[in-house]
């Protein structure tokens, strides 16, 4: 099974797909203006922008096209479950979002414009500014959310540091979605209490100082994610593969373990912190009703490295 879960992480198209704008991001970081108020920017999932006591938080996603078409509604409520997942995997909390949204045909900009309504209504994130195109000739949709943490709380994803352990926290109470196979519903079925009390959880974790760096679980999925952090933290991750488990539910339609880590998990954290702090931060995730576990340790190595009890394989070197 190992060689099969690394082939499956070499070819997930998410994945490849990230290491394809490396260079994008190179060349922006090295010929753009620079400036003394940015705290943190690039392979953070928010940036962070001085501001007195506070840091201002600004992250910005883009919304797959395809996505838009098949399922306008979902689309939409995913154009704010994203940023405000980023914003609260660094410990902030978000404040406000701004979209760009482009529709050919007016029913489906109709169900696109409900489902950003519904998403602001569930996280309780106002819409303050946009541009809109009702009769655009093509679909597009992205989102700037805007968030604040006090300063000494801040968590970067790039802050990993050898030694740590690294921490996988999901939210087990979810379904799978109805626009993918691969998406881990944890919100659209719950209150606006019972969504935002779980993301709290990262604001705990951020005031008590336990971790060095977090991410959220995006479409890249377990892997992509902490290959995103350890990359920006010039660092590599040794993962346990026997340490990870699977949803109940996810088990009971059959999936495995190369499936799950292919998720975009939804209420989900990859953090790195360490090992006489992770049983506090283990607490703390428990008690805002998240599954939490030690997956592996970050090396010194920039290597993406899996392993079982009778194991082991280097998966992607960097």
């Amino acid at each position: 099974m190992l060689h099969e879960i690394a082939e499956s992480i070499r070819n997930n198209e998410n994945i490849i797909e990230k290491k394809e704008i490396n260079p994008i991001i190179e060349y922006i970081n090295n010929n753009t203006f620079k400036s003394s108020r940015i705290y943190s920017d690039i392979g953070e999932d928010s940036a962070a922008i001085n501001d007195k006591d506070t840091y201002i938080l600004v992250t910005t996603d883009r919304i797959n096209t395809k996505f838009l078409k098949n399922f306008p509604f979902g689309a939409g409520f995913s154009s704010i479950l994203v940023g405000v997942d980023d914003v609260y995997c660094c410990g902030g909390t978000p404040l406000a979002a701004s979209l760009i949204l482009s529709y050919e045909n007016p029913k489906i900009g109709q169900e696109i414009i409900e489902g950003i309504c519904e998403g602001s209504k569930k996280f309780r994130v106002p819409i303050i500014r946009g541009h809109t195109k009702p009769r655009g000739k093509s679909y597009e949709l992205s989102s700037t959310m805007i968030g604040e943490i006090k300063k000494e709380d801040y968590i970067s994803a790039t802050n990993a540091k050898v030694g740590d352990s690294i921490i996988l926290a999901v939210d087990f109470d979810g379904k799978v979605g109805k626009a993918s196979k691969l998406y881990w519903d944890t919100v659209t079925f719950k209150s606006s209490e019972e969504v935002l009390n779980k993301r709290k959880a990262m604001n705990q974790i951020a005031k008590h100082h336990i971790v060095n760096a977090s991410k959220d679980i995006s479409n890249a999925g377990i892997f992509g994610s902490i290959l995103q952090l350890t990359k920006y933290s010039s660092v590599g991750a040794n993962i346990n593969i026997d340490s990870m488990k699977i949803p109940p539910k996810l088990i009971a339609q059959n999936y495995t373990l190369e499936t799950y880590f292919k998720m975009y998990l939804t209420t989900s954290y990859v953090l790195t912190a360490p090992l006489e702090n992770c049983d506090d931060a283990l607490k703390i995730f428990h008690a805002y009703g998240l599954e939490a576990g030690i997956i592996g340790e970050i090396i010194k190595e920039n290597i993406l490295r899996i392993h079982n009890s009778k194991d082991s394989i280097d998966v992607i070197k960097y």
